[in-house]
């Protein structure tokens, strides 16, 4: 992946080896102090302070946040779920959209090419709750035509960490 150069805003913005390191070690542990992070990343604190600002304006850093357990949480089955939509109008595209928005259980949802129009993740407690989940949310809504569910029996890897 070439990060010499990063897509901002309609615009260019060059991305130095030394802002690839922030970024790599940023993504590992938000926790780290300015101090910490300084140090792991061998910059001053002055200079690693104004790059994460100029970082966070640029948009490159979307957000800081706690990953947290799912099985702790009661969140402990990932389903993943393939939809079709009855049309592709802009009211259906729209109101399914509002609907994924709506949803918590909803972790993720892309538009994808092939067989399903889109592939959500999902996560709630176990299958009685995804039954409830399916019932009163996806199915019905008028704008889906079919949900096929694939129940996640092992984690092999999750992460958050984009490759830099």
């Amino acid at each position: 992946m070439n990060w010499e150069n990063v897509l901002v805003y309609g615009q260019y913005m060059k991305v130095s080896d030394q802002e690839r390191v922030i970024l790599k070690n940023l993504q590992r542990d938000t926790t780290l102090s300015l101090a910490q992070l300084s140090e792991v990343c061998a910059v001053a604190q002055s200079t690693l302070w104004r790059k994460l600002q100029d970082l966070d304006g640029a948009g490159i850093i979307r957000s800081r946040v706690a990953i947290l357990d799912p099985a702790k949480v009661g969140a402990k089955l990932c389903v993943l779920a393939s939809v079709t939509l009855h049309d592709h109008t802009e009211e259906a595209i729209d109101a399914f959209s509002a609907l994924v928005q709506r949803l918590p259980e909803i972790m993720e949802c892309h538009a994808v090419s092939g067989g399903a129009d889109y592939m959500l993740k999902i996560r709630v407690a176990d299958v009685e709750a995804y039954e409830q989940f399916m019932s009163h949310n996806l199915l019905r809504s008028p704008f889906i035509r079919a949900v096929t569910s694939s129940f996640v029996l092992k984690e092999i890897k999750s992460t958050t960490e984009l490759p830099l």
